[in-house]
């Protein structure tokens, strides 16, 4: 099932974001208040709506309760990232992420209610656009043009089955590098004990298995 996701605000991060979300399958929604924008990523994602951010009428009016992800995309403007952040919790929407500039800022709009604080620092459009796409995916690192390195809770169907067991190499053609369960340190992996819910995986594959790979 494909996810919806809201980006709000269409700077240079915004647009990456939506545009990645976009060509990974996933129904996106992006607002601006600039019709220019508006215009010019169009055909570049689901639907495209100008509406001023800091109105909550047209924040409102926006439908944010049929998303399952809204992301507040817009760093310096935090009149506006409070009102989506607030509207959006309001209206349901299961994970709100915020973009942030500086401590202050994160701070506040976690007080709001945004589920996750995005630091564009240290996030590309993409990197993000992979995380918000997995339910799985806790991090994201492009570590060069042709491999991935994701930090990842087991996918369901993993949990209580070892590495001998699940054959991911031969079947996914990807690489377990540690394990970390909750609380505790990254260590090597043991292929003859069971993954369980609690705990995290590093993993390593190449950008075009990724491709092929159902990451929810």
């Amino acid at each position: 099932m494909k996810k919806s996701i809201a980006v709000l605000g269409l700077g240079k991060y915004g647009r990456s974001l939506a545009e990645n979300l976009y060509k990974m399958g996933a129904d996106v929604l992006a607002v601006d208040i600039k019709e220019e924008l508006i215009n010019e990523i169009s055909d570049k994602c689901t639907s495209a709506v100008c509406a001023d951010l800091t109105n909550e009428e047209e924040v409102s009016a926006l439908g944010l309760t049929n998303m399952d992800i809204v992301v507040a995309a817009m760093g310096r403007n935090l009149a506006a990232s409070i009102m989506s952040v607030a509207v959006a919790k309001d209206q349901g929407v299961p994970l709100v992420v915020a973009k942030t500039s500086t401590d202050r800022m994160s701070s506040i709009l976690t007080k709001v209610g945004a589920d996750k604080i995005i630091d564009p620092e240290e996030e590309g459009g993409l990197r993000s656009a992979r995380i918000l796409m997995s339910a799985s995916f806790m991090d994201f690192f492009e570590i060069d043009e042709n491999m991935y390195m994701i930090e990842m809770k087991p996918k369901k169907e993993w949990v209580g089955k070892n590495l001998m067991e699940l054959e991911l190499r031969k079947k996914l053609n990807l690489n377990v590098l540690a394990v970390r369960e909750k609380g505790e340190k990254w260590s090597f992996v043991d292929p003859k004990k069971p993954f369980t819910e609690s705990c995290a995986i590093l993993i390593v594959m190449e950008k075009k298995d990724m491709k092929k790979w159902k990451v929810s």
